[in-house]
């Protein structure tokens, strides 16, 4: 917690300050007034003083420090028989916690100097977060122990009201705090009655279960499916926790939901998470204030009791969202019964915060991930602004409240999860990109000046430029897969043969960049597709900055015999690794014409009257650094990746209208199967939508353009139609997945996969 540099003011005070030799003493160079803070060498704490200037100087300069173990060391022997360590602290710690102290400032009245004692005057003035202003006028008494000088300590010297062991207490009054909203004013979090959800599996009548797993559905958003896992291996008589819902959502449904047999509703108010937390890792959760943050919280002017933003916008957002409580500090006796009145505010209302999330797009994205584990971001192509960032698996925010009766059953389930819910793949996940990164290789190819996008290069099963090495292209292992699995001969995956470097991006043929990173290193440009990279943002954070995020690697080959690495990296493998926030934000920038924008989460801050106190704007942050001609290039492959019949997402977007520019990638983890990428942006026809950038990600789930090309799509859908226009392969009807979900592909043809 910040605290203020105290004030020690009379001309004598000052000039020992400047004179003292002691480290601790100095405020700064007398003769180039340079800061302290400025100075090479780090302050030294010293705990003997010769003089009681210096004596109370380093006493008080400990205390706005909060070093209670330095403040202990100057206090006379006879004091320290009177008090021990740990109860001198404590003293300390209460009232400075209680009062809810910003700031303190002493300023020396007077001075009363003897040989072997001393007296300072002095004015301690204590600013508060919730009363403000508390002065009193302290002396301090000093004696000379063996040759230093040491501080006569008794209570008063915090303030004269704690003599004999009185303490003080403060009685908060507290503000609502304010609301979580979707860019449209829809409710993410609020304060309100709600409704804890329970199944005691029972009591419940088969012939009952079908129409409650519907109801609750409706009421929670969760699927029947999973509200049925959650009770199905239950004890009989077990109060299982299936999720909550707002008490006037429950109201609106208690016709259907009563005479339910084994179905409770227990109500409690407290924060809520609608549909147990919408966009969970971005909204974030509150929680109780943990134990080593109680002294920051009070010195803040929280209850101890209160609820406090622990993740997320909840947490970047707390002083916003938390208000300002209202308190009346009194001084009160060792058994509890109030002696006297210090001071007293009213508590300040909270403002809320809007978010640039679309809530419709928010709950239909987390959906079109299903049961896979990975993430979607969806951003605004010519802006920045967050649509939907969804992780998955996700957590329900609701069960870090502890005034909720669900908490003590489902915190355990999430902290022990192996997937780990709290873990947000979107901007904290580290994934190799496979073959999204040949648009990087491309640009780097195209921007050496060496090839131009009508370079031609025979792209075959087979590399083996580096000697002794053979790697191969996608179509090599999907013909060998398709042999094994059939058992015959031949296969119809064939070598893409001649293509332009459009056309490599096109086919998303390994040996063309492969021999791209290869010759960019020979020829001594050994950072070239890496410092590519670098400049579309990867390697470093985005500046996101209202959560968590992860800056991913991108390092340079080594030289010399590093041409494997280059190689491996141009491809999006080896010790590559992004973010799919990352991936969303340069992809969106190929669309906007270069630019790369900071992504941006929260829109807008409106106070408790309605005013819109802080508006946030779209901040660039840097240019891709590329010609418009190379651009346009990249611009091309892309598109033809969709609209060739040859492009390996061609078939994934059969019958759709909009114009969809992207890049299939199946990144190779070196266990299990690989992650499944794809990413692109919109070209929209017509005015009335804004267009998007959308990064994809399915771990371990196989090739790119089998499972997140068809997510992608969806959410395409869902953005521009509202709703799911076309059932994935895997489904029997859009929401419904054949059982059991296949791990592999559906064999079609070669145009639809890619390595």
């Amino acid at each position: 917690m910040k605290q203020t540099r105290f004030f020690l003011i009379t001309a004598l005070f000052i000039a020992i300050l400047a004179g003292c030799s002691s480290p601790t003493a100095g405020t700064g160079d007398p003769q180039t007034s340079q800061p302290a803070a400025e100075l090479p060498t780090p302050m030294v704490r010293v705990t003997s003083a010769p003089d009681p200037q210096s004596a109370l100087t380093i006493f008080l300069e400990a205390w706005q420090e909060s070093d209670y173990a330095s403040m202990y060391a100057l206090i006379s022997e006879q004091s320290r028989q009177a008090v021990s360590e740990e109860d001198f602290t404590k003293r300390y710690r209460d009232a400075m916690n209680e009062m809810a102290l910003r700031e303190v400032r002493a300023d020396v009245l007077s001075t009363n100097l003897n040989p072997e004692s001393a007296t300072y005057n002095v004015r301690v003035t204590y600013t508060s977060n919730v009363v403000g202003i508390i002065e009193r006028d302290i002396p301090f008494n000093f004696r000379l122990e063996n040759g230093n000088w040491r501080i006569s300590w008794e209570e008063g010297l915090i303030l004269p009201e704690l003599r004999g062991g009185n303490n003080l207490s403060m009685d908060y009054q507290t503000t609502a705090r304010g609301n979580i909203y979707d860019r449209n004013g829809n409710v993410l979090a609020e304060q309100t009655q709600a409704v804890a959800l329970y199944v005691v599996p029972g009591e419940l009548l088969p012939e009952q279960e079908s129409r409650m797993l519907t109801e609750l559905s409706l009421l929670t958003g969760l699927h029947r499916d999973v509200i049925r896992s959650r009770y199905a291996f239950a004890g009989s008589d077990w109060w299982v926790p299936v999720g909550e819902a707002s008490l006037a959502d429950t109201n609106r449904q208690i016709g259907a939901l009563r005479g339910i047999s084994g179905l409770k509703l227990v109500d409690y108010t407290s924060r809520f998470y609608d549909r147990n937390g919408i966009a969970s890792h971005a909204v974030g959760y509150t929680a109780a204030i943990q134990a080593e943050q109680l002294d920051q919280y009070l010195r803040a002017g929280y209850a101890r009791n209160a609820l406090v933003g622990q993740s997320g916008i909840e947490l970047w957002a707390e002083e916003t969202l938390a208000g300002k409580s209202g308190g009346t500090l009194y001084v009160v006796s060792p058994t509890g019964s109030i002696l006297s009145f210090i001071g007293k505010s009213e508590p300040r209302p909270a403002s809320s915060v809007y978010l640039t999330i679309d809530r419709n797009l928010q709950i239909q994205a987390h959906q079109a991930l299903g049961d896979f584990r990975g993430a979607i971001v969806v951003m605004e192509r010519d802006t920045g602004r967050i649509l939907a960032m969804a992780s998955n698996p996700d957590f329900d925010s609701n069960l870090f409240n502890p005034q909720n009766p669900n908490t003590q059953f489902g915190i355990t389930s999430i902290l022990n999860d192996a997937d780990r819910p709290l873990f947000n793949r979107a901007a904290q996940g580290q994934y190799p990109l496979g073959s999204v990164f040949k648009i990087i290789t491309m640009a780097a190819a195209l921007e050496s000046g060496v090839w131009t996008p009508d370079s031609m290069y025979y792209c075959g099963y087979e590399w083996t430029e580096i000697t002794g090495r053979t790697l191969t292209d996608w179509t090599y292992e999907k013909c060998v897969n398709q042999m094994r699995d059939l058992g015959i001969d031949t296969c119809d995956f064939r070598p893409s043969g001649d293509l332009t470097l459009i056309g490599g991006l096109m086919r998303s043929c390994n040996p063309w960049f492969y021999h791209i990173g290869y010759d960019l290193y020979r020829q001594g440009r050994t950072t070239a597709v890496a410092d590519m990279a670098r400049g579309f943002g990867l390697g470093s954070l985005t500046g996101i900055e209202q959560i968590v995020e992860q800056p991913g690697v991108i390092t340079n080959p080594p030289v010399p015999s590093g041409e494997v690495e280059a190689v491996n990296q141009a491809i999006g493998q080896g010790d590559v690794q992004v973010t799919p926030l990352q991936v969303a934000a340069f992809i969106a920038a190929i669309g906007n014409g270069g630019t790369l924008y900071r992504p941006q989460l929260v829109e807008k801050i409106v106070d408790a009257n309605g005013v819109e106190t802080v508006i946030f704007k779209p901040e660039a942050r840097g240019t891709l650094p590329i010609s418009e001609e190379t651009l346009a290039a990249i611009r091309e492959g892309m598109r033809e990746v969709i609209s060739n019949t040859r492009g390996t997402a061609h078939n994934r977007f059969y019958n759709f209208r909009t114009p969809i520019y992207g890049k299939t990638g199946t990144a190779q983890t070196g266990a299990g199967l690989p992650h499944s990428w794809f990413a692109g942006y919109t070209e929209l026809l017509t005015d009335d939508q804004t267009n998007i950038a959308i990064a994809v990600i399915a771990e371990n789930r196989g090739e790119g353009s089998e499972y997140a090309t068809p997510i992608f799509r969806r959410v395409a859908e869902i953005y521009i139609a509202g709703r799911p226009q076309a059932r994935y392969w895997w489904e029997t009807q859009i929401g419904i997945v054949s059982t059991p979900t296949p791990l592999g592909g559906i064999p079609t043809d070669d145009n639809n996969n890619d390595d």
